[in-house]
């Protein structure tokens, strides 16, 4: 019953409310970057994927534990898996915890998996994760498909980056 004593007509009820001010539905948490991604690799195309976790793997994740820097994700069987990728035990987790470095299913669209495998398949390719986020309350990867920097492309990267830093160095001076 409504202020008036009458009972609601049905319209506007079972919608969903608008975020409160400041947040947005597709409110992203991040949990962890990959920040050697970049220099290690050229990144060609990013995808973003879901994760397959157990209970105390999300609450571990949710508490910031983790860390993709040694991450890398192979297809075996027609799935994407994400190996490498550490997620620490849960501090309450006690017996029920998970294995650290687990393989991790990831979850892409049939079609994307067809895409990548082909992909994956050239000399040189490889998948790479850049991120590890909560989006809408789900554990999400951005995952890249990459391929390895040599050493000397590396260096070239760092010299730029020191004469472009000395050039605006010299400038205030």
């Amino acid at each position: 019953m409504n202020a008036a004593g009458k009972h609601s007509s049905g319209s506007g009820a079972g919608r969903r409310k608008a975020p409160p001010p400041g947040k947005d539905a597709a409110d992203v948490k991040v949990v962890c970057r990959n920040r050697r991604a970049r220099e290690r690799y050229t990144v060609e195309r990013t995808f973003e994927a879901g994760i397959e976790l157990l209970g105390t793997e999300v609450k571990a994740l949710r508490d910031g534990e983790a860390d993709i820097a040694d991450a890398y994700a192979v297809l075996q069987d027609g799935q994407v898996v994400l190996l490498n990728f550490h997620i620490a035990p849960y501090k309450s987790g006690g017996y029920v915890n998970h294995a650290p470095r687990r393989p991790r299913r990831l979850l892409l669209h049939r079609r994307e998996i067809k895409r990548l495998i082909g992909r994956v398949a050239e000399r040189g390719n490889t998948l790479i994760p850049l991120t590890v986020y909560f989006k809408k309350g789900w554990a999400k990867v951005e995952l890249a498909l990459a391929k390895g920097k040599a050493t000397i492309d590396r260096r070239e990267e760092i010299r730029k980056r020191d004469v472009e830093r000395e050039e605006r160095q010299g400038g205030r001076r």
